[in-house]
């Protein structure tokens, strides 16, 4: 035999697992935003020190010309 009492919590239920389906949502999108500007940071930081060395390299071989 079916207890249809039960059966009234249903809706509610539905919609707990709705929110908690969606709060897990937003937070893996949250950490993956924060992982890809973390690494957005990296990356600028390697080719800003990338320019710097090819600049210093440049105005090393300026000077050996030169002399």
């Amino acid at each position: 035999m079916i207890n249809w009492k039960a059966l009234d919590n249903v809706p509610v239920l539905l919609y707990i697992l709705a929110l908690k389906t969606l709060l897990l949502c937003l937070g893996f999108a949250g950490v993956k935003i924060y992982q890809s500007k973390k690494a957005d940071e990296a990356l600028k930081k390697q080719q800003a020190e990338k320019k710097r060395l090819a600049h210093q390299t440049l105005k090393l071989l300026d000077n050996l010309k030169e002399d």
